[in-house]
Order: C-alpha cells, then sequence, then structure tokens
C-alpha cells in the first residue's frame, strides 16, 4: 500500500495558519483542525492523514462519533471528558498525555473539554 504523506522535517505548526473547521462539527463551536500530513479519502476509503485537533473550552459534543478507519489520538495538553450526555454532564475525565487507539466501527464520545485540549490524531485505513 502506497503511503500519501511526504518527506517532511521538523518545522513549526505553531500559529494561526492552516486551522480550519472539522468534518462533523458545528461552525459555531470553536472546533478546529490542522492537518500536518497526508490525506483521508473517505469515498474510496483509502490514505491516511495526521492532524491537530483543537476543542476549545466548554466545548461539549452531543452524540457519539463512529466512522470506518482506524483512529489513534493522544491528548497532549489540557482536558477531554469521553461519554458526557446531551447536556454536557457525566462521563470519565482525562488530562493531557493519554492514548486511546480505536478500530473501525468502534463507536465513541461524546466528549467535552472544561478548560480546551489539543489532541494530535492519525486517521487511516486498513491496506487492501
Amino acid at each position: 500500500m502506497a503511503v500519501n504523506k511526504i518527506h517532511d522535517e521538523f518545522h513549526n505548526v505553531a500559529g494561526e495558519d492552516g486551522w480550519q473547521l472539522p468534518e462533523g462539527y458545528d461552525p459555531a463551536s470553536g472546533a478546529r483542525e490542522k492537518i500536518l500530513s497526508g490525506s483521508l479519502d473517505t469515498a474510496n476509503k483509502r490514505g491516511s492523514r495526521t492532524r491537530l485537533l483543537h476543542l476549545p473550552a466548554g466545548l461539549f459534543t452531543k452524540k457519539p462519533f463512529v466512522h470506518d478507519y482506524w483512529e489513534e489520538v493522544f491528548l497532549v495538553q489540557g482536558d477531554l471528558t469521553v461519554g458526557n450526555d446531551e447536556s454536557g454532564n457525566g462521563g470519565t475525565p482525562f488530562e493531557g498525555y493519554t492514548y486511546a487507539v480505536r478500530p473501525p466501527g468502534a463507536w465513541h464520545g461524546p466528549f467535552k473539554s472544561n478548560n480546551g485540549c489539543i489532541l494530535l490524531e492519525m486517521h487511516y485505513y486498513d491496506p487492501v
């Protein structure tokens, strides 16, 4: 399987350029993603991407997520609660330096962040 990423040595990814609204998030939510490498072709079920996901303070989602690709998530900084209800209550809280891996079809979430967080995520399809 060909990897759709380029050789890209250390470079600064700080700053406001390159951030965009992640698919599936309300524009008013304040959630932002920055694609660091690669791309994910969900229509043809191929590819891989690495991204930063920023969830602002107070954001909470109301429904679980499910997708047909692998997902690895590293909570770099901040707080993330997993499994809150539709009002943003409850769930299990986590702080920076925690990790999750989810196979295709795994339901996860909803999520909330009291003080905001940055997640490093890798998404990819199994080789055919």
